[in-house]
């Protein structure tokens, strides 16, 4: 069997896995014991709506509680600390009605007064504390505490994505003393205090954490077949940065569940019978996207050229396995409002060639195309947090050279990567990729507001220039409008547009890949990928 057909074998495992129910019919759940987890990246922030970034959502999954609960199946919205909900035919007013009983881990009560700041704080950021503003929440006004179980939230204009959006890792409740904290502290996972059914109980600052089950828990989504306290007593996260050293624990039993698996280690832990999870995170593909106020890629021919230069296919074949389907969009075919323009994104070398002839972009001695005396020669950091980005970008660098384009891929640990994110001039094209089963994630990662992928005028670079009114324009209608044809419709637009501007070249569906010990059972994941180790629990090895 060659590399491939084994690659497809373990994927073909690893979907059987995500398929297959909590418990097998002669399986009963055993309480107790701890899961020894490694994670590739320590967490940076446990501001809930810092949890898009994955090792704090995957802290935050377990120790906070939501106030609805997206089934991960049916992607249905359904009650989780609210009960019941209802909303007015404009989706500018939002009702809900908490359940009662419910507390944090410092005893505080999780009654309407909490969510109402909670969500105060999430749609409008604190800029005393600086605290940010959430990307998954859109118009928001205020709140008002109606009664102690009941709270309504009032929005400027029409956020049909809100419901959707207090099920996600963002919007994990903390607790009035946790809300209280400047954005800085809250690195400190000890100071997290949620309702989950685990708690933090120490942490050494970037090795380890470990959570401990919360013994009087008893409010989990009311559709679960779980309902309890967890069935782990604890969960010990140790970073573990070296991913031959994660496999190696995993296989010889010194871990029990690893996050990033990558690709090429797929084989080996399928042949020992160890469970590959393979969670789709249903958002923006894995992409690189283009700051236009640079001046090598602020000509449309240059991008466009670019994009027909990329070969994504070439990349899925070379670097991984079926688990990571190749882009046909901007988004995910598993997003919601996913468009199928695959004939957009043609591998053309000749065409690229053409158009980069067209903008005056000339060859000189050396194979690199120059005007103006100026190579064409760009700059790329690589996303610590994607799979095997660097290799990614790499071999993007090898098909782009063949057409006279420089691509050079500077190390994600350099301590400017951050400040020069934001800089067109040193960064003409970033990483982009952000998971969300709801068509605002198209919304959170390119407008200025949001993620700012663009760095447009009014984002995340104070000098920007650069305003794309039309992009900006559908992105505000796929957050405001409530005509479900309608907001689908402009998502489809919003896809179109960014590939006919060539401002995204997107790559592949980008999963969160897993792998657990045969005895893990139980580990359940939320709609865009991270782990839920509520239901799991250990049996017997």
């Amino acid at each position: 069997m060659g590399i491939k057909a084994k690659l497809k074998a373990a994927t073909l495992l690893s979907a059987w896995l995500l398929a297959a129910p909590v418990a097998f019919a002669d399986d009963q759940p055993v309480k107790g014991g701890t899961l020894i987890y490694l994670e590739q990246q320590a967490h940076t922030n446990l501001y809930p709506p810092a949890g898009g970034f994955y090792p704090n959502g995957g802290i935050l999954n377990q120790i906070t509680d939501k106030l609805t609960y997206q089934n991960p199946k049916t992607l249905e919205i359904e009650p989780w600390i609210a009960e019941s909900w209802t909303v007015n035919n404009a989706a500018t007013e939002y009702t809900f009605k908490i359940r009662k009983g419910v507390t944090f881990s410092d005893g505080s009560p999780l009654d309407a007064n909490a969510v109402a700041k909670n969500y105060d704080t999430f749609g409008l950021g604190n800029k005393e504390l600086k605290q940010p503003v959430s990307e998954v929440i859109n118009n928001y006004d205020h709140s008002e505490v109606v009664d102690p179980s009941t709270v309504k939230f009032y929005f400027r204009k029409p956020s049909p994505g809100f419901l959707q959006g207090t099920s996600v890792i963002g919007s994990g409740l903390v607790s009035l003393k946790t809300l209280a904290l400047p954005f800085d502290q809250l690195g400190d996972a000890t100071k997290i205090i949620g309702s989950g059914p685990f708690v933090v109980e120490s942490e050494a600052l970037g090795k380890q954490l470990s959570l401990k089950a919360r013994a009087d828990y008893n409010w989990s989504p009311s559709k679960l077949e779980h309902q309890g306290r967890a069935y782990l007593d604890g969960i010990k996260y140790i970073i573990t940065g070296e991913d031959s050293v994660r496999i190696g624990a995993l296989l010889s039993g010194q871990a029990d569940f690893i996050r990033q698996l990558q690709a090429y280690d797929e084989k080996q832990v399928a042949d020992q019978s160890f469970a590959i999870y393979a969670a789709p995170t249903r958002g923006v593909n894995d992409s690189v996207a283009f700051r236009p106020d640079n001046p090598l890629v602020a000509d449309i021919k240059v991008r466009q050229a670019l994009l027909h230069a990329t070969n994504n296919k070439e990349i899925v074949d070379t670097l991984f396995s079926a688990n990571y389907p190749q882009a046909k969009s901007v988004i995910s075919s598993a997003a919601a409002g996913y468009a199928d323009l695959s004939s957009n994104l043609s591998y053309d070398p000749a065409v690229a060639e053409k158009l980069l002839d067209e903008a005056d972009w000339k060859k000189g001695a050396d194979g690199i195309r120059q005007k103006d005396g100026k190579p064409l020669s760009l700059a790329v950091y690589e996303s610590l947090p994607q799979p095997q980005n660097k290799a990614v970008l790499q071999l993007v660098a090898q098909q782009w050279a063949k057409i006279g384009v420089k691509l050079q891929v500077l190390a994600g640990t350099s301590g400017n990567v951050v400040t020069d994110n934001i800089d067109p001039v040193k960064t003409p094209l970033v990483v982009a990729e952000v998971g969300r089963a709801d068509p605002d994630v198209i919304k959170s990662q390119f407008y200025p507001k949001n993620r700012d992928a663009l760095l447009q005028k009014g984002g995340l670079n104070p000098k920007a220039t650069f305003f794309d009114d039309k992009l900006n324009g559908i992105l505000e209608t796929v957050a405001s409008e409530t005509d479900r044809g309608k907001r689908l419709a402009a998502a489809k637009a919003a896809q179109e547009y960014l590939l006919d501007q060539a401002y995204v070249i997107p790559f592949f569906e980008e999963p969160q890949v897993f792998a657990g010990a045969p005895y893990v059972k139980g580990v359940a994941f939320e709609a865009v990928g991270r782990p839920s180790f509520y239901s799991a629990w250990l049996a017997e090895h």
